[in-house]
């Protein structure tokens, strides 16, 4: 674990007309799928501890986010069959499609999406990208977007049992 750097901002991007693989579905889901290869594996995971980290210690958004877009684009083609392509909504795919082409160095989709993300330098910059997104894809009225911030604590557990 490392803390996010405090200035970078996250837009999130949700399609509330699509639900992510879940529950037994995801079960399922992983009995089809192949085993994902090693080798694809061990880059992936050179690629975490030799660029992503050092890059998100040094508060380098543009090569943190190449490290990230690669994970992406491996998980994202690897899980393609079992969600309908690299992304799980078409909708959201429009528009990291969109945000890569002006310009936005880092996106993704969380787990099995359809929820996805940009991260952008500072509030300013996500806030401007915003506008711009929002208005491109007015027409879609099932997508909603959220500026939000990295959470640098860890987990905290609560007993419920009492």
């Amino acid at each position: 674990r490392m803390d996010f750097p405090e200035h970078w901002r996250i837009v999130l991007i949700f399609d509330h007309a699509n639900t992510g693989v879940h529950g037994e579905q995801e079960i399922e889901a992983f009995r089809q799928l192949p085993e994902f290869p090693a080798s694809i594996a061990a880059d992936m995971c050179r690629r975490v501890l030799m660029q992503a980290l050092p890059a998100l210690a040094e508060s380098d958004l543009v090569t943190f986010g190449k490290a990230i877009r690669e994970l992406q684009e491996r998980t994202g083609d690897y899980f393609s069959p079992v969600q309908g392509g690299r992304y799980a909504s078409p909708r959201v795919a429009k528009v990291l499609v969109w945000l890569e082409a002006h310009g936005v160095v880092c996106s993704g989709q969380s787990s099995w999406g359809p929820t996805s993300f940009a991260i952008f330098a500072d509030k300013d910059e996500a806030e401007r990208m915003l506008s711009r997104v929002k208005e491109a894809f007015s027409e879609q009225k099932d997508l909603e977007f959220l500026i939000c911030q990295g959470r640098n604590q860890g987990a905290i557990l609560k007993d419920l049992s009492k």
